[in-house]
């Protein structure tokens, strides 16, 4: 249900419509003993995960929860109730770079935003936007470290999307480049030691994170 607030003119119009002088006097016929004259015993503010959270551990309580092991990209995330009024914008719909920048500075606006606060979390220079899915966002990054370090060996970790792992495959397949792969460990997590044996003339390393197993690297 929506929260609808009313103003106190709007107040004051009903009350003139049901013929009350006051908010007290509309709810006169409610014994004293019934009213609160304090405040509610009420913990203090809480954010929107934690409401959701909240309302999740109670729900719990009459209903048996099981860890999700998906994987695959199903991964079990929080995703703010935002994000659903932002993509209903028209100017999100298509995954496209605006090409006339006069007519879409909101996008070229939030595609900045986003590659500032990518950057500032992974400590990299520059970050990219306007790709399509991860399989295509994985192969263009590959293909830049191709061309750019003139080597022809790829690493790709074994906890790589089947998917991604095709994607690249595809691009690559007539450019005698190598793919080696990169063992895991039981916990599902890349096996590192094993890593440390293969960087010898590697172009680049390829690590999904959350894996497709479901493991954060």
């Amino acid at each position: 249900m929506r929260y609808l607030p009313n103003s106190p003119a709007e107040r004051a119009a009903m009350l003139e419509a049901t013929g009350h002088r006051s908010i007290d006097e509309l709810f006169a016929q409610i014994p004293e003993e019934l009213k609160l004259r304090g405040r509610l015993n009420l913990p203090g503010p809480l954010s929107e995960p934690e409401i959701l959270e909240f309302f999740r551990q109670a729900a719990t309580q009459s209903t048996r929860e099981f860890v999700s092991f998906l994987g695959a990209g199903a991964y079990s995330h929080y995703r703010p109730v935002t994000v659903d009024a932002l993509i209903s914008r028209g100017e999100f719909f298509t995954a496209y770079t605006p090409y006339q920048a006069e007519i879409a500075q909101g996008t070229l606006q939030a595609m900045f935003e986003f590659q500032t606060l990518i950057a500032q979390l992974t400590g990299m220079e520059a970050a990219n936007a306007s790709l399509y899915d991860g399989s295509t966002a994985t192969t263009e990054a590959v293909l830049m470290a191709l061309r750019v370090t003139r080597r022809k060996r790829v690493v790709l970790a074994r906890t790589l999307h089947p998917e991604y792992r095709q994607v690249l495959a595809t691009y690559v397949r007539h450019q005698e480049v190598s793919l080696v792969d990169l063992p895991y460990e039981p916990s599902g997590r890349v096996e590192f030691g094993a890593l440390e044996q293969s960087l010898r003339d590697v172009a680049a390393v390829v690590i999904q994170s959350p894996n497709f197993l479901g493991a954060i690297e």
